[in-house]
């Protein structure tokens, strides 16, 4: 080993000054002394493929996040460039005919429905313009796993680094985690991009992306969606726009439901924990000039094991609610849709798509590990048509005006039950018993029980 005075090593100072004037802005070799680059070559390190690095990872470090932080920025430009790549505006005759066709919905809907209209007219929008608005939602719902792979990174890193290493690299963890954030976010950018591609509606991919009481049409997806159906241009917009109507008004009435499904999501994607041992065997080969093999794990999905039973059942619970609110909205849009001669085809077709998704669909499913799929859709629409039929449309949209109402996957299992206690309530009689009462009267009648045996014993003395 080399005395501390010998003049050929490269003191860890040294590093960390080329690192900050690589990352300052000096991504050539004019700002950065020769003598450093020098000292690299003695230490194994490619010069040019650090400065290449630096060059690659500078625009994020410019954006002067908080350390550690995951720039978003990175994840709107890619989405936003993908988007914007056939167009970025909508034809007058496309915006008239949807405007018509939104009025002529609006009519049909608040006929098969007691909830109100929207108060923000409904939109034909870009592309672009459904990404910026839905951005916020896609970021929030992807952070925890973004932090999760950045952080598991980090560790991977940190754990194959040799002890005598560890002051050379020291603070390149918080280096490491903006690469793995800032790859991440690009990934989810793209798969924005390409979804925003096959979308047609607000409402489409199920979840409430779009900002409250916002309903849009993507007329420029509009024409891949009907190619194949053999139906006519106004037929399905006329239904694809009472759909979104419906889509939107829920969401405005039950304001609490917004919340409730984004905690759904969140909650199952806490529970994601990266696959460590992936990441440490990439780490012993990780060259970060050529980051495509991360990113090709971040893609794929390979990163994220297999799902616990804890989040399998937040997925359950999510595929629930999910399914309870599809299955409202293709209920309603039925019935509003009744006068369209092809509006049983266009359902169909619509259920078919959201029960496969299209390809950057699945691109999420790989990229968060969660499948928005309403998986008892059909389930849940015929316990809503039960419901209509034995009360009808007041009473049944009365069950979204407070969380403790909406049905449960009981009610979906056994849509007579949850008629008999509408049908109960609304003839101000007391609701049929079930199980929950029967597990209620016990715990009382235990709690009662116990609270018999701690009283004081009666003095058997005579007065």
């Amino acid at each position: 080993m080399a005395d501390d005075d010998t003049p050929d090593r490269f003191e860890p100072e040294d590093f960390q000054e080329l690192l900050r004037n690589l990352l300052g802005g000096g991504a050539g070799t004019g700002g950065i002394d020769p003598a450093q680059l020098e000292g690299l070559s003695r230490m194994g390190v490619d010069p040019a493929m650090l400065q290449q690095l630096m060059a690659q990872m500078q625009a994020a470090f410019a954006q002067g996040s908080d350390a550690g932080g995951i720039d978003w920025g990175a994840a709107k430009t890619q989405a936003l460039h993908l988007s914007n790549k056939d167009g970025l505006s909508i034809s007058a005759t496309d915006r008239t005919e949807f405007d018509q066709a939104f009025a002529l919905a609006t009519l049909w809907l608040s006929e098969a429905t007691t909830i109100s209209e929207l108060a923000t007219p409904p939109v034909a929008m870009t592309r672009g313009q459904w990404v910026e608005a839905t951005l916020p939602v896609w970021q929030e719902l992807a952070e925890p796993v973004a932090d999760s792979i950045a952080s598991a990174l980090t560790s991977a890193i940190d754990e194959q680094t040799p002890e005598e290493m560890r002051q050379l690299v020291a603070g390149a963890g918080a280096f490491m985690r903006r690469i793995g954030g800032s790859l991440f976010a690009a990934q989810l950018g793209g798969v924005i991009g390409r979804l925003s591609l096959e979308v047609v509606s607000g409402g489409d991919v199920g979840i409430p992306v779009m900002p409250d009481g916002v309903a849009a049409i993507l007329p420029q997806n509009f024409a891949d969606f009907g190619r194949d159906l053999d139906v006519t241009d106004d037929q399905l917009a006329l239904y694809l726009a009472t759909r979104e109507l419906a889509h939107a008004r829920l969401f405005r009435h039950a304001r609490w439901l917004r919340l409730h499904v984004i905690s759904q999501v969140t909650e199952f994607a806490r529970g994601i924990h990266v696959d460590t041992s992936a990441l440490e065997d990439l780490a012993t080969r990780f060259d970060p000039s050529q980051p495509e093999e991360l990113r090709g794990l971040i893609e794929s999905g390979a990163l994220l094991p297999q799902r616990t039973e804890t989040q399998d059942a937040a997925l359950g619970r999510l595929e629930n609610l999910l399914a309870t609110i599809e299955g409202w909205v293709d209920v309603v849009t039925a019935d509003a849709t009744a006068r369209l001669p092809e509006a049983a085809k266009i359902a169909e077709a619509v259920r078919r798509r959201r029960a496969v998704g299209g390809p950057a669909e699945q691109a999420m499913a790989s990229l968060v590990g969660l499948e928005l799929r309403p998986r008892r859709l059909r389930e849940a629409a015929a316990m809503w048509r039960a419901v209509t039929d034995a009360v009808g449309a007041a009473e049944r949209d009365s069950l979204w005006d407070y969380p403790d109402l909406m049905p449960t996957p009981e009610d979906i299992d056994d849509p007579q039950a949850l008629v008999a206690r509408l049908r109960a309530r609304a003839a101000g009689e007391a609701p049929p018993r079930d199980a929950f009462d029967d597990a209620l009267d016990a715990l009382l009648a235990q709690e009662a029980g116990e609270g018999d045996d701690d009283s004081a014993p009666e003095d058997p003395r005579p007065v």
